[in-house]
């Protein structure tokens, strides 16, 4: 049985080092495999349709154990991860995400257990691609502004685009400011901001090429 990780490097800020040290401090493991894809859209391309993407199935076997960061790295397309986690879970593979620690395996027998399990997958998925979609309306929203007014950066963010992906992702979990704040070295004042107006947070990193 093989712990493997799969992470997903879609901007310059991101890397496979941070993904890996991190999830290994988080959940206190050593992966025997770490598989790896850069610069791929997690909208436009599948899971499977990726490079390494493709060879994540092709290598893992019932009793394995898939790592990911979260549910976006998987992708951003609800249809694309919900499938890919059913299908995995269906050959026996569990699946576990660093943020929130959440676990998904095919295990459950009972009929409620497996609609809750299906229903959590669901609402993370479609949350990965709601963020996927709000960040693109900001990006957009944030160009036209610069168009019509001139460029104002305002004030330069205190946090990546990375971290900014984690934070929201936590917020919607229902974890406190504080703990957000100790878990990523972010002000508390910023994380504030971020859970006020999200869009406004994606189009400060805009503003600032971050």
């Amino acid at each position: 049985m093989s712990t493997i990780l799969y992470a997903r490097v879609s901007t310059s800020e991101q890397t496979i080092e941070h993904q890996q040290s991190h999830a290994e401090k988080e959940l206190g493991i050593q992966f025997d495999t770490v598989i790896s894809d850069d610069g791929v859209s997690g909208v436009a391309v599948k899971l499977k349709d990726r490079p390494q993407g493709k060879r994540l199935f092709d290598i893992l076997r019932a009793g394995d154990t898939l790592v990911v960061r979260w549910v976006d790295r998987l992708g951003r397309n609800y249809s694309d991860v919900t499938d890919s986690i059913r299908e995995l879970i269906q050959r026996g593979v569990v699946v576990k995400t660093v943020i929130n620690r959440l676990e998904f395996d095919g295990s459950a027998t009972d009929p409620m257990q497996k609609a809750v399990r299906d229903a959590l997958i669901g609402f993370m998925a479609a949350l990965a691609q709601a963020q996927a979609e709000a960040t693109k309306e900001a990006q957009k929203a944030g160009i036209e502004y610069a168009k019509n007014n001139g460029v104002f950066k305002g004030r330069k963010p205190s946090f990546t685009r990375e971290q900014l992906d984690v934070v929201i992702s936590m917020l919607a979990s229902g974890e406190s400011i504080q703990c957000i704040s100790n878990k990523m070295g972010i002000s508390r004042a910023a994380i504030y901001r971020i859970r006020e107006n999200p869009a406004r947070a994606a189009t400060a990193l805009d503003s600032w090429k971050l």
